[in-house]
């Protein structure tokens, strides 16, 4: 398999509405034209070395997720079919093949909705200290990894570039969107999580917990951005699973452990990646791939 990499995308001809941690969006007027590179981020810091093939992966992944999903609410995906964009993109075909999509444009809501059925992460972290996650009260003696009773909606705030998100509570979500909207997002997102993680689990797969964002349309709420990928979500083998540890994973989490293992302060200029880091990360995301869509690339 020829490897593809790309850092960054430049279409002269197209607009640039914004350059994300991993997303390059174009403005085509009345849609977006959105582009998954191999760009890497974590702790909220954009990795100087790209992950090959990994924009090819989320973006087939998130296909197969939004799809599926669409019963529960409907998304902003359009096609993702090159063939099928407007004239302007087809000089570009061979860079959008596989790694983009042609989406409805949306006012995103500035929270994250974050939905936890297993405690690791920040919600590890948060627990220890607060016995909570979110203003979520949790029961005493949870270990790393453990199961919760019933997973929970632990929103955050949207941070802009380089600075990190924060965990809010429901009622901080009430006050920034409204609170018929905030009962909305969190029905949906226990929902799409639950529909998720039972899918996953007859591929071998526990996803301990992801993130989704929403935006509005017309007033009407729908899915966006990227659903339930190895970007947005841990990713654990079941076969392996066991509480009182940090668990093996198909996600950027072999890559945050490499990093937490260095002495670096976890802000800006990234370190450099070593090769055998960057192969083992492509490894994972191709491997989730593989398992929950049945496909490779």
């Amino acid at each position: 398999m020829t490897m593809q990499v790309i850092r960054e995308t430049h279409f002269p001809g197209l607009k640039l509405a914004s350059r994300g941690k991993v997303r390059d969006i174009y403005d085509l007027e009345d849609t977006l034209l959105i582009v998954t590179t191999d760009r890497m981020s974590a702790f909220d810091v954009v990795m100087d070395d790209p992950i090959p093939d990994k924009g090819k992966v989320l973006n087939k992944i998130s296909l197969f997720w939004f799809e599926i999903t669409s019963p529960i609410i409907g998304n902003h995906v359009i096609t993702a079919n090159p063939d099928e964009y407007p004239e302007a993109c087809k000089p570009y075909r061979d860079y959008l093949e596989d790694r983009s999509m042609l989406v409805r444009k949306a006012r995103p809501l500035p929270v994250e909705c974050i939905v936890r059925g297993y405690i690791s992460g920040s919600g590890w972290r948060e627990y220890r200290d607060k016995g909570s996650i979110s203003g979520v009260a949790l029961p005493d003696g949870l270990k790393e990894s453990s199961k919760l009773p019933e997973p929970i909606f632990t929103p955050s705030t949207k941070a802009e570039g380089g600075l990190h998100d924060e965990n809010i509570s429901i009622d901080e979500v009430a006050r920034i969107a409204g609170e018929d909207v905030a009962s909305e997002i969190k029905r949906i997102s226990l929902e799409i999580y639950e529909f998720g993680r039972d899918l996953a689990a007859e591929h071998g797969i526990i996803i301990a917990d992801t993130k989704f964002e929403f935006g509005k349309r017309n007033g009407t709420l729908m899915l966006i951005d990227e659903v339930l990928t190895p970007d947005s979500s841990r990713f654990w083998p079941i076969d392996e699973y066991e509480p009182g540890r940090p668990q093996r994973s198909f996600d950027k989490q072999f890559l945050r452990d490499y990093l937490d293992g260095l002495d670096w302060p976890k802000k800006p200029p990234p370190p450099k990646l070593p090769e055998e880091v960057i192969a083992i990360t492509r490894d994972k995301y191709l491997e989730a791939l593989r398992r929950i869509t049945g496909r490779g690339l």
